[in-house]
């Protein structure tokens, strides 16, 4: 393999962030629809110099697109040459899988793998963090422990939340960000109308009728999509050297193969990359290897990091929802009711 098509990790291990950036087009045409918000809509701003500006992507949806990059829907697994990456499965007897760690919004911290009857992981998460229960929370030790079940959830962040494991307090905030924004747009208005072919005066209130409507899309003269990794945060979470590498290639892959095939954003919405990824820090000696290098770094590295996973590398949950907690208040006592185990049921 050529120095171009490897990673630079010499450079790597002394820079603070890794920035990339790559420019962007409408597949067809030059109209595109941007993301939208309940209360806002298209999130439009003004930039000092007069510029208007448009928000294409957020950065919570782009990091929940590159995790796509690494799943293969059809098999509800990893992509092939992934699989030996850690995750967590949630499945429902006699029904298959439910979700699992790397698609739920919140990684580990989903009530699917924490809140249900099966315990496993909870008291698996509560039994590693017991030491971070009273003092500063060792992101080091945080930092392993999340590796050994769920690297992506380490590209991706991660809020513990439950007040049983050490307070609710661990956190590690994301490795990997992601956004795309339009520079000099303007919007594009359009419309339609939804046709009843058996009665157009119909009442539109039960669906019925024609109903017109009006369309917003937008044109730009640049689209351009950011990227930020953020060695140094890496760096402090003290892992071992191939942990490190295989965070690093890992997030590159999934930036390379959401550029490749994951920008159909909407229906309206269907971008190509106009050019190459261009890395704009450290300006010298990095550059991003091909999609299919990466992969291959990614390989090696996951065999290298097998004795830092846990076994087997998916850790299964079968969901049941959590028990219904009733009260003791016709009897006169407000005692929660207790579980079959004898135990109180837990409150978090």
């Amino acid at each position: 393999m050529s120095d171009a098509n490897k990673i630079n990790y010499d450079v790597l291990s002394k820079a603070p962030r890794l920035l990339m950036e790559a420019q962007l087009k409408p597949l067809q045409g030059d109209r595109f629809q941007p993301t939208g918000f309940a209360d806002l809509g298209p999130a439009c701003y003004t930039l000092p110099d007069g510029t208007e500006m448009l928000l294409v992507e957020s950065v919570q949806s782009v990091a929940n697109r590159m995790e796509l990059a690494c799943w293969d829907q059809a098999a509800s697994d990893l992509i092939p040459s992934l699989r030996g990456l850690p995750y967590i499965r949630v499945s429902v007897e006699g029904n298959g899988e439910l979700t699992n760690s790397i698609l739920e919004a919140h990684r580990i911290n989903s009530p699917y793998i924490l809140e249900g009857q099966d315990r496993s992981v909870f008291n698996i998460l509560k039994e590693e963090t017991a030491s971070m229960k009273i003092g500063p929370v060792d992101v080091r030790n945080l930092a392993r422990i999340i590796f050994k079940y769920d690297p992506n959830a380490l590209v991706h962040g991660l809020f513990l939340a439950k007040s049983d494991l050490a307070g609710g307090r661990l956190r590690l905030p994301r490795l990997l960000s992601g956004f795309i924004e339009a520079s000099n747009a303007r919007p594009a208005e359009s419309g339609g109308v939804k046709n009843d072919r058996v009665d157009p005066s119909g009442d539109t209130n039960k669906g019925f009728g024609n109903v017109p409507f009006h369309r917003t899309e937008f044109v730009a003269r640049q689209i351009t999509a950011y990227f930020n990794l953020d060695l140094a945060l890496l760096r402090g979470y003290g892992l071992p050297d191939e942990a490190t590498r295989l965070l690093i290639a890992l997030s590159l892959f999934k930036i390379r193969r959401f550029l490749s095939t994951g920008l159909r954003l909407r229906t309206a919405c269907d971008l190509e990359v106009v050019g190459d990824l261009q890395v704009t820090q450290p300006k010298k000696d990095v550059t991003v290897p091909a999609e299919e290098d990466l992969l291959t770094e990614c390989q090696s590295l996951i065999a290298q990091c097998k004795p830092f996973f846990a076994v087997p590398p998916v850790t299964e949950v079968q969901w049941q929802p959590p028990a219904r907690r009733t009260s003791r208040r016709a009897s006169g006592s407000e005692e929660p009711e207790q579980s079959e185990n004898n135990t109180l049921e837990d409150e978090s």
